[in-house]
Parts: structure tokens; C-alpha cells; sequence
């Protein structure tokens, strides 16, 4: 089971739990795969909302990975999720807010992804309320 704390989500990709963690390491894999000069300009990138699919790749890889997974990028395109691609836009949010986050709780009636299997899968008004991703602010 994922720990909050550490900046752990769990997610259920091809009906199997994984822990996804955005570690000192994967951070470091995203900024170097995006270009990006920091940490700080990393999570700016993710503030502005956009998301595309091979960023939802990336970031989902380096989750699995920090999480002690060994997969590939070309392995997660391939992985599936209840609720499809607004099902991988809330693991990518979640995993955002864990790691980027206050630490506050969502308030209540925010949408949720289906990071978590009790979670509900969101509706594609929901995906686009997520601009900017929770956290990243």
C-alpha cells in the first residue's frame, strides 16, 4: 500500500496494483526527458495544465520505476486503466499533487481520478477542471 508521506500513489494498470512514487531519481529522468533546467522549471511545466499523451507516459514510467517497478516507456503506452485516458490523467494528476503538493487534503467534491480503485473514474468536464494540476501551484 502506497504511503501518502512519501509521495506514493497506488494505481491498478492491466487489473494489478502498483505503487508509483516520483523519487529524487525519477524527477531527475523527467527533467533530463523534458528539457527542463530544475525541479522548479519541471513543475512549472506541469502547472500549465497541458498534458499530452507521451507526457502521461513519461511521467506515469517514472512513477512506476520510482515505485520499484522495472518497465519501460514503450511498456506503459501499452498498459490500460478503468476510465481510459481521463483514468491516466488522474494517476498523472494524483501522482503530481503527492509529490508537488502542500500535503493539503482536496476539498470535498473535487474531482478524483481512478489512481485508486475506489476512486471514481472522471467524466472528460472533470480532466479538463484539473488546469493547472492540483498542486503544482
Amino acid at each position: 500500500m502506497a504511503n501518502k508521506h512519501r509521495g506514493e500513489i497506488d494505481a491498478v494498470f492491466d487489473d494489478t496494483r502498483h505503487k508509483l512514487c516520483l523519487t529524487l531519481g525519477a524527477l531527475a529522468e523527467l527533467e533530463h526527458a523534458f528539457g527542463d533546467a530544475d525541479m522548479l522549471a519541471l513543475a512549472q511545466r506541469f502547472e500549465g495544465g497541458r498534458l499530452k499523451a507521451s507526457d502521461a507516459v513519461r511521467i506515469i514510467g517514472a512513477g512506476l520505476r520510482g515505485g520499484g517497478l522495472q518497465i519501460s516507456d514503450e511498456a506503459v503506452a501499452r498498459l490500460q486503466i478503468d476510465g481510459g485516458a481521463a483514468g491516466f490523467v488522474g494517476v498523472v494528476a494524483q501522482l503530481l499533487q503527492a509529490t508537488f503538493g502542500s500535503g493539503e487534503q482536496p476539498p470535498a467534491g473535487a474531482p478524483r481520478g481512478s489512481a485508486d480503485p475506489s476512486l471514481t473514474t472522471m467524466t472528460p468536464t472533470e480532466v479538463g477542471a484539473l488546469a493547472p494540476f492540483p498542486g503544482t501551484r
